[in-house]
């Protein structure tokens, strides 16, 4: 991660879901996308409900070839942990939206699958799933079937090990980008016009970029690149701007107010040191032809400055 910014906090999971509707983009309207989605009254949450709407329509990509009806998605962003206890939470997850149906099986087993998406290789997970009996195996290049002692099919996706064109958006969620993805990723993005998958492609680059800074800064410097990569994140490049002025012009105001504040305190301060003056001028007037002593002090309490005259002469202020 030489050229990450470490302390950033980079919040994955948008990305995610951008990046895996991109990967299904071949079966567009075939999918239905719930993110975040709430089991019941419980205070648990899946990361990604896909619900699979033609049954008859072959899955181009491989990742989707085991979803059925109902396809529950965990994402660990790089960083998190894998655990066997993450695993089973999980399977969790699926089993509480099973048992969560409005009338008794209505959501089959048969028609439940579970994807866990990491962009490391899981070794710990994998021993401690070998240990309790359970198969894996490698179907597709990073794409692990799971099969033991549990009621749904399940597949774990390595992301960092995916292979092929298809794969790019999701290769792309990692600290360690390698350039010929991303570059190859914007090409192919700026071809796509449609609201939907504009949006999906800003959430993959900004996580991307977040984490990638000095590569992508070697990207925006070469011919074609920087206008294809600003032309892809035009709207939130016109929406930071909107907002830096927006926060610039109440900052003005604030300060204009402020500075306002200072021009008053010090308005009312001259003011005041003149009454004063006017004041001690009075005090120095001889009345019934005595004077006062050589020297007087004077209190401009307007201007809380307290100012000593000799003779009684006004001294500068």
């Amino acid at each position: 991660m030489g050229n990450n910014q470490k302390n950033i906090e980079i919040f994955w999971h948008p990305g995610f879901y951008g990046a895996i509707e991109i990967e299904l983009i071949s079966n567009k309207g075939m999918f239905e996308f719930q993110r975040e989605y709430q089991l019941g009254k419980q205070p648990f949450r899946m990361d990604l409900l896909i619900i699979r709407k033609k049954s008859k329509v072959l899955v181009e990509n491989e990742i989707g070839h085991i979803f059925k009806k109902y396809n529950i998605i965990e994402y660990k962003s790089p960083g998190d942990s894998l655990s066997i206890d993450d695993y089973y939470k999980t399977v969790g997850y699926a089993c509480l939206y099973k048992g969560l149906g409005d009338t008794v099986n209505q959501i089959p087993a048969k028609e439940l699958t579970v994807s866990v998406f990491r962009n490391r290789y899981p070794r710990e997970l994998f021993r401690s799933l070998k240990e309790e009996d359970f198969i894996i195996e490698e179907r597709f290049p990073g794409i692990y079937y799971i099969s033991g002692p549990i009621p749904f099919e399940t597949q774990i996706i390595v992301t960092n090990d995916l292979e092929g064109e298809k794969h790019k958006s999701l290769r792309l969620l990692s600290p360690d980008v390698q350039k010929r993805d991303a570059k190859a990723f914007i090409r192919e993005a700026a071809e796509w016009k449609e609201p939907g998958d504009r949006n999906n492609i800003e959430a993959v680059l900004q996580v991307s970029i977040a984490a990638n800074r000095g590569l992508y800064d070697e990207i925006r410097r070469e011919s074609g690149m920087c206008d294809a990569l600003r032309d892809l994140l035009k709207e939130e490049i016109t929406e930071a701007k909107e907002k830096a002025r927006q926060e610039g012009w109440q900052e003005g105001i604030q300060a204009g107010k402020q500075e306002g504040r200072k021009e008053g305190i010090k308005e009312g301060i001259k003011e005041g040191i003149k009454e004063g003056i006017k004041e001690g001028k009075q005090k120095t007037l001889f009345r019934n032809n005595q004077k006062f002593d050589d020297e007087h002090d004077v209190d401009c309490r307007a201007g809380y400055v307290s100012y000593e005259y000799p003779g009684g002469k006004m001294g500068d202020l």
